[in-house]
């Protein structure tokens, strides 16, 4: 399987202790946001950071923190109104917020996503703050200030407001043939299943992105904690005979054509260890994967 299990801190209720608990157990990569954990999830990764220096990190740009809207309006970086609105892709804030989250994290992210860009853009003209958000992305990399940037969204690829083409079209025009953009980040579970579904039909975004080399990070595969719930034992032995519901559930998200990572959100050594073995197991096969999609839909 060519998955592998990242951190997702969006639901940590202890940031730093999951970080430090799944490096210690082999986690290569740790995924946040400036708004994560009311503001503090970066600054609370630096410890484990610092203490694994293997460990890399994305963090995301876009959101804008509640105790960070004053002191951006003040500094030139944020529009009052973009203040009010929590959500901001101008290049002033987004160069501004990068140097905040490098110092925060104590190092320079890995990793940068666009984050739910179509939060900004309720009304459409997605496509030009897109681009210019790139040129900010671009020359922050050119700065080294970063080292890559993408695009994490929730309903981005779903709603038809963008698609992976667009995403490199707008990368190349702002960037060059040696643009940085190197990943996506969606929704992806039992719950999400239609990009699983267009992917074995060799369409959708992970289909998109696995032709167009970029990277997939793969949000919520198991809903908030929802799916082990959801999945009956009938449909777990169906998908992966003895494996417990939520192994059941990470395989199948870790089985998609074209996803290299998947986020979990927990601080639990057990289920870090147990989900970390049901996404190295070997992918299941498109047969069993096109069954599942019968079975659920889309």
């Amino acid at each position: 399987m060519t998955a592998r299990l990242g951190l997702g801190t969006y639901r940590c209720l202890d940031a730093a202790e999951a970080a430090l608990m799944a490096a210690s157990r082999g986690a290569d990569w740790v995924d946040t946001a400036p708004n994560y954990a009311g503001g503090r999830a970066e600054a609370s990764l630096a410890v484990a950071l610092a203490a694994y220096p293997d460990l890399r990190v994305s963090t995301k740009v876009g959101f804008v923190p509640v105790g960070a809207r004053h002191v951006g309006v003040r500094v030139g970086a944020l529009s009052a109104a973009d203040a009010k609105h929590g959500h901001c892709l101008a290049p002033d804030y987004i160069a501004w917020q990068l140097a905040r989250s490098r110092l925060m994290l104590g190092r320079v992210p890995d990793l940068v996503f666009v984050h739910n860009p179509e939060h900004a853009c309720p009304d459409g003209g997605i496509t030009g703050r897109l681009y210019n958000a790139f040129l900010a992305l671009e020359e922050a990399c050119s700065q080294q200030i970063i080292s890559a940037y993408g695009v994490a969204t929730w309903r981005g690829f779903s709603s038809g407001l963008f698609d992976v083409p667009t995403l490199v079209e707008l990368a190349t025009k702002a960037g060059g043939p040696s643009h940085h953009l190197w990943a996506i980040q969606l929704p992806v579970s039992l719950v999400h299943l239609a990009p699983v579904a267009q992917a074995l039909d060799g369409r959708g975004p992970l289909a998109d992105a696995l032709a167009a080399g970029l990277e997939v990070f793969t949000s919520a595969p198991l809903h908030g904690g929802e799916i082990p719930g959801l999945v009956t034992p009938e449909l777990s032995e169906l998908i992966t005979p003895g494996k417990t519901p939520a192994e059941t559930a990470l395989a199948v998200v870790a089985s998609a054509p074209g996803v290299k990572r998947v986020l979990l959100s927990t601080g639990n050594p057990e289920h870090w260890m147990r989900a970390a073995e049901a996404v190295g197991q070997p992918p299941l096969s498109p047969d069993v994967l096109r069954r599942v999609v019968d079975v659920l839909g889309t």
